[in-house]
């Protein structure tokens, strides 16, 4: 596979065609969402596992507090990533599964780790140059 230099892959970037500015704000909104640590951890745990109750999620997504998921659900629903069943029974039942928009995301993070895959030498080798150069450095 032929290696992009980095002004064949600027130029290119460069010559996209311009974007409307509402669409712009639009995914400015969607990735201060999906940066989210929690946001990409309940979507890659939605997607492998389909459905999922609360306490399901809270146990799969080590770390999140009760409340920090309650609120990152709500946000996902609000951004129509995941839908949210609630059967009335006793106790409560309540799911929360990916919707088509969810699931489209999810596969554009894929994008993400193809690619950090593709290059994880490279990052490595960035880390580890740049960890001597800052140790070789004049307080």
């Amino acid at each position: 596979m032929k290696r992009m230099t980095d002004g064949t892959l600027r130029q290119d970037l460069l010559n996209l065609p311009e974007t409307d500015p509402v669409v712009d704000r639009l995914v400015e909104q969607i990735i201060g969402r999906v940066a989210d640590k929690w946001t990409m951890l309940l979507i890659e745990i939605l997607t492998e596992r389909t459905c999922c109750r609360f306490g399901e999620l809270a146990k799969a997504c080590e770390g999140i507090s009760q409340k920090m998921l309650t609120q990152t659900l709500r946000a996902m629903e609000r951004d129509g990533l995941v839908t949210r069943t609630v059967y009335p029974v006793v106790p409560p039942k309540v799911e929360y599964r990916l919707t088509d928009l969810g699931l489209g995301l999810s596969k554009a993070f894929c994008g993400v780790w193809i690619w950090a895959e593709a290059n994880f030498e490279r990052i490595e080798q960035a880390r580890s140059d740049y960890a001597d150069r800052k140790a070789h450095e004049e307080p």
